[in-house]
């Protein structure tokens, strides 16, 4: 016999099991330490703390560091990693001169002993880890504000503020661009990479998230719609496949991806309404010939077509295009929508807080999120469950 576990998919109502503040500025970016009752974090203030439980069930910083400068990123990918009580600093091993300014994201491979980095002065590098050489580099056409990569392809994934995303093929010691594409209105603000679906998320101040089918060599992509502000993180719960999105309104999304989606439709042009033939205010001619006044022009999310305030006088939510908000669609199309259709696909939760990053732990099921407001808090949102499996 043998047990694995086995996650349950996010629950609607998470519990708040801590809430750690203490640092002076914002908290950058926190992380759940594997397999221990700790949280490491960095701030703006220039420190890296690390929150261990004591007897008393509360979290408290243990290790308090102040650095020379402030370090917006932090990475950790040893998953062995334990704090005994005699532990207590931490001690500096190795610095990268990797930019001419602030690094902006950062990445540790593990499996091939790489520093993945950007910064503000718009250049992606690569170092060793072991000797800190620097292997290559490229520069973004924007400042980078997202990074991903895939060890086994060795693809490498960079959203920038442009609304851009980037991949490059890295080697050894060079990198080759495979391709650019642009889905966002605004500047990307997360990435997130499945590599099992090997599908791409990216969060953007355009309040969307949209998922890219990589793998499915399609040009397929997805739009998920659930925030009322801009979304400023993403995780991926592989084992369920649930996306976790989180938005500068406190408002966290969980998308529940194992669904068969629909890809939004391009906008369709015309002159004139495709339902009832109204010109459009710009079509001067049809205005005139027809003696009526032009109307205004609007899109069914639906349908895609170009039709007027009158034939599109109903609102629907379409859960499997990404709209979980009612959403404006052509009357015709309206009727069409079944109420299975109609039956929500994310379910949503408020932080109350403004959310600037998410890390979560599927075997756990721990969320964590730190804000603008100098706190971290960490949420219970997965009940384990035991799977029995008979192996002969």
């Amino acid at each position: 016999m043998a047990a694995e576990i086995q996650p349950k998919p996010l629950t609607r109502k998470p519990i708040l099991l801590q809430r750690m503040e203490g640092s002076q500025e914002v908290v950058n970016m926190a992380v759940i330490v594997p397999k221990e009752e700790g949280v490491i974090s960095v701030s703006e203030d220039r420190t890296v703390r690390v929150w261990l439980k004591r007897d008393s069930g509360q979290y408290w910083p243990s290790i308090y560091h102040a650095m020379p400068c402030k370090y917006p990123n932090l990475c950790l990918e040893k998953p062995d990693m334990s704090f005994p009580d005699y532990y207590n600093k931490m001690t500096p091993v190795k610095n990268y001169q990797a930019h001419q300014s602030r690094v902006t994201m950062i990445l540790f491979v593990l499996e091939l002993e790489w520093v993945l980095s950007t910064g503000q002065d718009k250049q992606f590098a690569w170092h060793c880890s072991e000797s800190g050489q620097r292997l290559g580099g490229y520069r973004t056409s924007a400042v980078a504000s997202g990074l991903q990569f895939d060890v086994e392809t060795r693809h490498v994934f960079i959203g920038d503020h442009s609304g851009q995303v980037t991949i490059l093929k890295l080697e050894q010691e060079n990198c080759t661009l495979v391709t650019t594409f642009r889905g966002h209105t605004g500047g990307v603000t997360a990435l997130c990479w499945d590599p099992v679906q090997r599908v791409l998320f990216s969060g953007s101040s355009d309040h969307s998230v949209i998922m890219w089918d990589i793998g499915g060599r399609k040009g397929t992509a997805i739009e998920l719609q659930g925030h009322n502000d801009k979304v400023q993180a993403l995780s991926y719960a592989q084992h369920t496949r649930q996306l976790i999105s989180c938005g500068g309104d406190g408002g966290i999304v969980v998308w529940n991806m194992d669904v068969e989606r629909q890809e939004t439709p391009e906008w369709l042009d015309s002159d004139s309404c495709q339902k009832c033939d109204q010109p459009f205010f710009w079509n001067f001619k049809q205005m005139w010939d027809s003696k009526k006044i032009g109307l205004r022009q609007h899109h069914c999310r639906k349908c895609g077509k170009a039709v007027c305030g009158k034939c599109s006088s109903k609102r629907s939510s379409i859960p499997l295009m990404g709209f979980e908000f009612e959403v404006r669609v052509c009357d015709s199309c309206h009727e069409a929508i079944t109420d299975e259709e109609r039956a929500p696909t994310a379910t949503f939760h408020d932080s109350k807080h403004n959310i600037v990053h998410v890390h979560f732990d599927a075997t756990r099921g721990w969320l964590l999120t730190s804000g603008t407001d100098k706190v971290i808090k960490v949420r219970c949102h997965l009940i384990k469950k035991l799977s029995i499996f008979g192996l002969i």
